[in-house]
């Protein structure tokens, strides 16, 4: 007896030795990044204009970065970027961001989400108290886990599902000294990431967790040699790109994965490896 879900003719291609590597398939589709204008976003903004998918792209207050941006698109890609500016915290932002979402998928379907949006919250232990924990957790934690949920839920009701992913960061799933008010609301994110993977049906919910990169929020402890022992001790041949962190990102929007629930680590090795520093 066959399986009722069994593909007889996509069994015979395969058969033949016939694949369908699709490319560029996000061509024609609309892909929201949230913080789309920061180091590491505007690296994936810049990757899906380049693909020719429609990017409504987030920032908090940054007009300026934001605008300069939207013109170097442009000029790179002739594609025009849909901003929206305000912190995601707030219910009213997060309005925006459907109701631009609503207004593409009349034309254009949403295929994608990801949410860049965080702060490093450096406090020194000595100096952690209440109220910069609580604004990190707002930053870190509250505000991209409701715009997942808010966008997330848009595309599960769509015909064709999604692709929804969450940055994190190294510090959230290896032990770093002095990074307790940024990594613990960064390690909840991950573990929301798990439950909205399980509750949703048709999108997919994947984390993306960048490394010591030069650009981004990493940077300036980048800059400042921070890092550098572990460039000189082998643990990482380099520092990280942001084009490292566009294409993993891009990995898991790809339409027709088979992925979630997953995370992937862009760090070169340096968890893995960083007792070497």
């Amino acid at each position: 007896m066959s399986s009722a879900y069994w593909d007889e003719a996509r069994a015979a291609e395969y058969a033949q030795f016939r694949y369908d590597f699709a490319e560029k398939t996000l061509r024609g589709t609309t892909v929201v990044v949230a913080g789309g204008t920061g180091g590491l976003g505007a690296a994936t903004t810049a990757l899906l204009a380049k693909e020719g998918a429609h990017v409504i792209v987030g920032y908090r207050k940054n007009h300026e970065r934001a605008a300069n941006l939207a013109s170097a698109i442009e000029k790179q890609y002739s594609a025009k970027l849909k901003l929206i500016e305000g912190d995601i915290v707030s219910t009213e932002v997060r309005r925006k961001y459907l109701e631009a979402c609503e207004a593409e998928a009349a034309t254009v379907p949403i295929a994608g989400v990801a949410i860049f949006p965080g702060d490093p919250a450096r406090v020194s232990f000595e100096q952690l108290e209440r109220d910069a924990m609580l604004a990190s957790v707002q930053t870190n934690y509250v505000g991209p886990v409701l715009l997942a949920k808010d966008l997330g839920q848009m595309m599960e009701n769509s015909a064709a599902g999604g692709s929804l992913v969450l940055l994190t960061t190294m510090q959230a799933h290896t032990v770093f000294p002095s990074s307790l008010n940024y990594a613990a609301p960064k390690a909840a994110l991950a573990h929301a990431t798990l439950v909205l993977a399980q509750h949703w049906n048709r999108v997919r919910v994947n984390v993306v967790a960048p490394g010591a990169t030069i650009s981004g929020m990493a940077a300036a402890s980048v800059q400042s040699g921070k890092y550098d022992r572990y460039v000189k001790s082998g643990a990482i041949e380099r520092f990280g790109r942001p084009e490292n962190v566009a294409r993993a990102v891009r990995f898991f929007l790809q339409p027709d994965s088979y992925i979630t629930g997953q995370m992937l680590v862009v760090d070169g090795g340096l968890t893995l490896r960083r007792e070497r520093g």
